[in-house]
């Protein structure tokens, strides 16, 4: 078996280029509220890293161990997470931001034998120990308090020695990342090697991040892949727990202080970002690349971002935690082939599959299918559940048998990947994306789809964004439509409320798939993934409409 160890990249790096900063990190604002940083160079990251090799390995962590990672991004973490790598042990990384019975739920499934957290993970070890039971060592980033265990400080070695990393597979596990759960139960992905190795080659060859480049992580997760890639990692003044509250003017700073030249994020980031730059006027000619993803994205977000990147292009890559990326589609094609498509209901194209990723549709059905059939395939055109399979799709759930067979197709050369996710492909063999299939409506007339649905209603000046729901059992459901109202455009009166309604029925009225519409209800503020900030949760959306209608 070819052996490959994403860590090795890390210290070809430091050798190729020493002193250039592998990571800046905020230290906090001076007086005038200017913003401090400090920085790493690649040689010194990879120098802490083998420190922090050399006091793991000596504390008793090998290779194949999954650790749990319960660190806030910046330098501890990459190093920490590199240092691991370098070991063969196995990372695990959830997210912080999801509740706590999930996130108990998570180090459950995931089984670790150690830990290495700031102190709040060490007092939800103490207070919560039937999900942590599994543990035998832990490691504190920070000062140890009541708790047992080693810091990482401590474990740092003084030695200048280079780690060597370990001789790992391309089918060893190298890191396990829990989903959000925004559809069910949060699962654990099962990384190998192999698949970083992929990845990054999708993201040179395809995506066109190259050595050298500047990254504002404000996808912090992303950033891992940036010491292999040769590329600078900037963390961002923001808290990632809450996307939806981050301070434009910080991202701009940054941006323009460091040059950034590329940045993945999700939609709601980058509508964030953009609003605020037309507002105050604003272009940042350094963006090279911005990458969205975490949502569909609608080309309203893509044509604003277009106005601030006089020289940068915006991509929007498909995929999830299970698989990714799949396909690539430009802003420019979106905005002069698809955007009014889009409008229109046609869905959203994300374009053609990436590092020779198979893309196929096949029929709606919740049951597990026990073998891939050629003849499962529909044909262009038809809408279903989007399947895929290549070098970057994982193999299965951690210690989730059931989930793992009802996600996953067995073939020949490797599983079928269900995404979850219902389209279509067209004739130019482009992807388009038409919502969660878990969110579908199926009514007496037919299956109704909220992205293509929602696209109609986010049409009106006053609504900032819909969600299509379904009240009822599947087949005879009752199709609602739920608008959040946009700030400043409150309805007061129910005079007004009436009106507003009868003016979203009429837009619905001009497309046969909204025609037959005809409730709608408002709500103050849709619930969200914690992830990105921005995937509704449609289904607490479905069991508060029906309370409403009742």
């Amino acid at each position: 078996m070819e052996q490959y160890n994403i860590a090795q990249a890390l210290n070809e790096m430091a050798m190729r280029a020493p002193f250039r900063p592998a990571i800046i990190f905020p230290a906090g604002r001076d007086a005038r509220a200017r913003a401090k940083y400090t920085q790493l160079t690649f040689q010194q990251l990879n120098t802490l890293c083998d420190a922090y090799a050399h006091g793991l390995a000596g504390y008793d962590i090998q290779k194949g161990e999954r650790v749990l990672m319960m660190v806030r991004p910046g330098v501890e973490l990459i190093a920490a997470t590199f240092a691991l790598l370098k070991i063969g042990a196995v990372p695990v990384l959830i997210d912080p931001g999801m509740g706590r019975k999930a996130f108990l739920q998570c180090v459950a499934d995931a089984q670790p034998t150690a830990m290495i957290g700031i102190p709040l993970a060490h007092i939800l070890h103490t207070l919560f120990p039937k999900a942590f039971h599994t543990i035998k060592r832990t490691i504190t980033v920070g000062k140890r308090l009541f708790w047992g265990g080693a810091t990482l400080a401590e474990l740092e070695s003084q030695t200048r020695a280079p780690f060597p990393a370990a001789a790992t597979t391309l089918e060893d596990e190298a890191a396990v990342a829990f989903t959000s759960g925004g559809t069910g139960i949060p699962k654990g992905v099962v990384y190998s090697h192999g698949i970083f190795r992929k990845q990054i080659e999708i993201m040179r060859t395809e995506m066109g991040v190259a050595e050298g480049d500047i990254h504002l992580a404000v996808m912090y997760i992303f950033a891992l892949f940036n010491p292999a890639l040769g590329v600078t990692t900037v963390i961002p003044d923001m808290d990632p727990r809450k996307t939806a509250q981050v301070n434009p003017a910080y991202l701009v700073e940054s941006i323009e202080t460091h040059g950034i030249t590329m940045s993945l994020g999700s939609p709601l980031i980058w509508k964030i970002l953009s609003d605020y730059c037309l507002t105050h006027d604003i272009c940042l000619p350094s963006l090279k690349l911005m990458f969205m993803f975490g949502d569909v994205v609608m080309p309203e977000v893509v044509e604003n971002c277009t106005k601030i990147l006089p020289y940068g292009k915006i991509y929007t890559p498909y995929g999830a935690t299970e698989a990714l990326p799949l396909t690539l589609m430009s802003g420019a094609d979106i905005l002069t082939e698809t955007a009014q498509k889009t409008r229109q209901g046609a869905g959203v194209c994300v374009g053609t599959p990436v590092g020779g990723l198979r893309v196929r549709i096949i029929p709606i059905r919740e049951t597990p299918i026990r073998q891939w059939d050629d003849s499962l395939a529909l044909p262009v055109g038809q809408i279903g559940e989007i399947v895929v399979k290549g070098d970057v799709v994982t193999r299965l759930y951690l210690n989730r048998p059931q989930q793992t067979d009802e996600a996953k197709i067995p073939d020949q050369d490797g599983p079928w990947h269900r995404m979850g996710d219902l389209g279509y492909l067209d004739e130019q063999e482009r992807l388009w994306v038409c919502g969660r299939k878990a969110h579908r409506v199926e009514t007496a007339r037919g299956l109704l789809l909220p992205v293509q649905c929602e696209a109609i209603f986010n049409q009106h000046p006053a609504a900032a964004r819909s969600a299509l729901v379904g009240v009822g059992q599947f087949g005879q459901q009752r199709a609602v439509i739920i608008i959040e109202i946009k700030p400043g455009n409150a309805v007061k009166s129910n005079k007004a409320r009436q009106r507003l309604i009868a003016e979203l029925l009429e837009l619905g009225r001009r497309h046969e798939h909204t025609r037959h519409i005809q409730d709608v209800l408002f709500h103050p503020s849709f619930p969200v993934d914690v992830r990105h900030n921005t995937k509704i949760d449609r289904l607490k959306l479905a069991a508060w409409a029906a309370k409403q209608l009742r």
